[in-house]
């Protein structure tokens, strides 16, 4: 009797036991289980207006991608750098939204200091390099595309001065500056890349102004890293040859634009959604540097201004970059003529990343 009341007794308690164990891994398993997509809001931060034809509209088609998923999504336009920005992204992040996209290199540090407020919401910062434990970063090898540019630009100069209209002095500017004359420079050495600062991403008049500046002084093809199509439209109204920056230019200068140098951001978005839906973590450790090996970096389709042979050549260079990355293979030499990388050397993603010098056949200086 007393062996049997001992059995029943260990028999409750192993019922009991699987019980708890059951009702454990089953609590295990909703936690691990994926946040559904209708579950998900993301907001984004512009610096400039949707409409702009460039860098905040680039960045829209990949919110709108979004938005096809099923993603809730809003977004701020026009918001300045400061004090403004970080009362944008506060109400964003109070307002619940799970992920937040900054898309400007100034917003970096403002993105940081909401994101400690905010533990729980992740923060996307684009073209900067400051992460933490809800804060990751993201860009793309844009100077793949303006290195082939450049290839284009040395083929068909007539005056072997070829313009550039950059926005600020950093070091993403400098970088894709480089890759473009660098991309000159192999087909044509004799030519150089003449750059005219505006002092702003997006200014319209000033992008204008300072390409008519760079025809005046004989420059017969123009590239642009500014935010808006002013520099094609320009360059149409001379019958100059330009290239399109942010988004396929082409529209607003059917006469001018050869090619544009796009993003795909989409590309970069709908991964970093599957990854919070996986319930991933290291967020400090991500930092997205994709180039034309996965599109989020890639050339509009190259217009009927392209003769058939260079548009073939720069489809085989495209290609390369699917395999590897020489864009910063040596000798390249500094605008002072001092080598700065050797033969059979390349520079790192770090030295390219932070670069603050220009290569040989750049005409202008970076102002400090």
């Amino acid at each position: 009797m007393k062996k049997i009341f001992i059995l029943t007794i260990l028999t409750f308690l192993c019922i009991g036991l699987i019980f708890t164990l059951s009702e454990a891994q089953t609590s295990k398993t909703k936690k691990q289980s994926p946040t559904k997509t209708k579950d998900i809001k993301v907001a984004f931060v512009y610096v400039g207006p949707v409409g702009d034809g460039g860098w905040s509209y680039s960045h829209d088609q990949g919110r709108k991608a979004l938005e096809k998923m099923g993603i809730k999504t809003a977004y701020a336009e026009a918001v300045p750098e400061g004090a403004e920005a970080e009362k944008v992204i506060t109400q964003f992040a109070s307002e619940g939204y799970n992920i937040i996209f900054t898309t400007s290199y100034g917003y970096m540090d403002t993105t940081i200091d909401v994101a400690k407020k905010f533990p729980n919401v992740i923060f996307g910062h684009c073209s900067g390099n400051k992460r933490a434990d809800n804060v990751f970063t993201y860009f793309g090898r844009m100077y793949q595309p303006m290195y082939l540019n450049g290839i284009i630009a040395g083929k068909m100069t007539k005056t072997n001065k070829i313009g550039y209209v950059a926005p600020l002095p950093i070091s993403e500017v400098i970088r894709h500056i480089d890759a473009f004359t660098i991309g000159v420079r192999s087909v044509n050495p004799n030519a150089n890349v003449h750059v005219a600062w505006t002092g702003a991403w997006y200014d319209p008049e000033k992008e204008k102004e300072s390409a008519n500046t760079l025809m005046d002084d004989g420059c017969d093809i123009i590239a642009t890293e500014g935010d808006s199509p002013a520099v094609a439209q320009a360059t149409e109204a001379r019958g100059k040859y330009s290239f399109g920056y942010n988004s396929d230019a082409k529209s607003f200068a059917p006469k001018s634009v050869l090619t544009s140098a796009i993003w795909d951001w989409a590309v970069i978005y709908k991964d970093v959604i599957d990854r919070y839906k996986r319930g991933f973590k290291s967020w400090k450790n991500l930092d997205y540097w994709d180039g034309m090996e996965t599109e989020a970096v890639k050339l509009a389709p190259m217009s009927e201004l392209v003769p058939k042979d260079i548009q073939k050549l720069i489809n085989e260079k495209a290609l390369l970059f699917k395999e590897e990355d020489n864009v910063f293979a040596g000798p390249i030499k500094d605008q002072e003529g001092v080598l700065r990388v050797k033969k059979g050397s390349v520079l790192s993603d770090e030295e390219i990343w932070n670069i603050s010098w220009f290569v040989e056949g750049v005409v202008g200086t970076i102002p400090k």
